[in-house]
């Protein structure tokens, strides 16, 4: 009964995703990328919307999955979803042997040939960069070197890793744990210590999938988000969907790599439009430091703004919201159009 109700809903859900406009797009494929072959999803109602290049989280988490909660964006935005190595189906393509180096490094190279192929398959000059959770990280670096191939930047779940200096979220799951006098996971939290950069891979995850079990709003999405997406997804069998999980726990090495960055050192100075959209009951990446740094960024053009009653994955959890903001703030920047009709929200 449960794999026919699975059937039945992404049956609807592949429904709902058709592309009928005639300059449409909607295509798949496996693109020779940084030596390994990388899954790049493209889609839209209009190839004449700009182009929006998503850089997904996890690390190794795939935003594929979330198509059919997003697919009103694909009537204003040609939307690139891009499992990078030890992510998705290209894990699930070339195995943990298949994925070569997996470094920070080695994604933000392939970051930028990824974009190299963008421009030149859909014709267009520059396109909107969209990263969200650990793929802020890549995000960041990108937007300061590249202004010549985005036209703007928009962070949401945005980490900001301040050299280690900043351990308030991990003060407060300290306390959210002492509150519900959960000793034992008090216990191997305080173990491990504020000091991100002495993580293992496996604290570091660890310490990630406790705060999300324990704050109610972001375990809700967790649930009804995340693993709904997953499991309804029409463009995952099932055991895509076991390598999408093995490639997560595959992809863990790369989180302790971005533990030494200090953002502020890497520049404040963006010569490109920045956006933060953040969840303001966001407990994973507070929403507290992105506000501060975006008070720090110079950009030609900068807003930060709440998504309300979001935790992490705010943009999949209210994806009406984050359209509304990308209609109201980002477009008409990228653009040059005036503003849709849609109200915007501030924080």
């Amino acid at each position: 009964m449960l794999l026919t109700y699975r059937a039945l809903k992404r049956r609807a859900n592949a429904k709902k995703l058709e592309i009928r406009t005639p300059n449409g797009i909607d295509e798949a494929s496996y693109v020779r990328i940084g030596g390994i072959d990388q899954w790049i999803s493209i889609r839209g109602e209009d190839l004449a919307n700009p182009v929006i290049l998503e850089v997904h989280g996890g690390p190794g988490a795939s935003n594929l999955v979330f198509a059919p909660r997003t697919r009103a964006w694909e009537r204003h935005f040609t939307i690139v979803r891009w499992d990078m190595r030890g992510a998705g189906l290209t894990f699930a393509a070339g195995g943990p042997e298949g994925q070569g180096e997996m470094t920070l490094d080695r994604v933000y190279a392939d970051a930028l040939e990824v974009t190299h192929h963008l421009r030149a398959r859909l014709g267009v000059d520059k396109v909107l960069l969209v990263a969200n959770s650990f793929g802020t990280v890549t995000g960041l670096r990108l937007a300061r070197d590249h202004p010549e191939l985005y036209s703007a930047y928009v962070g949401t779940d945005q980490n900001i890793i301040g050299g280690g200096h900043d351990t308030s979220s991990y003060e407060a799951l300290l306390a959210r744990l002492a509150k519900a006098g959960k000793k034992k996971e008090h216990a191997r939290i305080t173990a491990m210590g504020p000091d991100r950069t002495a993580w293992s891979p496996e604290q570091w995850s660890d310490f990630a999938k406790t705060v999300v079990t324990t704050d109610p709003l972001t375990y809700d999405t967790m649930k009804t988000v995340v693993i709904r997406s997953l499991w309804f997804s029409p463009f995952h069998t099932l055991r895509d969907l076991r390598a999408y999980l093995k490639g997560m726990t595959f992809s863990e090495r790369l989180a302790p790599q971005s533990t030494t960055i200090d953002e502020y050192a890497e520049g404040t100075a963006f010569r490109l439009p920045f956006f933060l959209f953040q969840g303001d009951h966001d407990v994973l990446t507070p929403p507290e430091p992105a506000r501060r740094f975006h008070d720090a960024v110079t950009a030609p053009a900068k807003d930060f703004t709440l998504i309300r009653d979001a935790a992490h994955f705010a943009s999949f959890r209210h994806p009406d919201q984050f359209l509304d903001l990308l209609l109201t703030k980002v477009r008409p920047v990228v653009t040059g159009e005036a503003a849709g009709r849609r109200g915007g929200t501030s924080g």
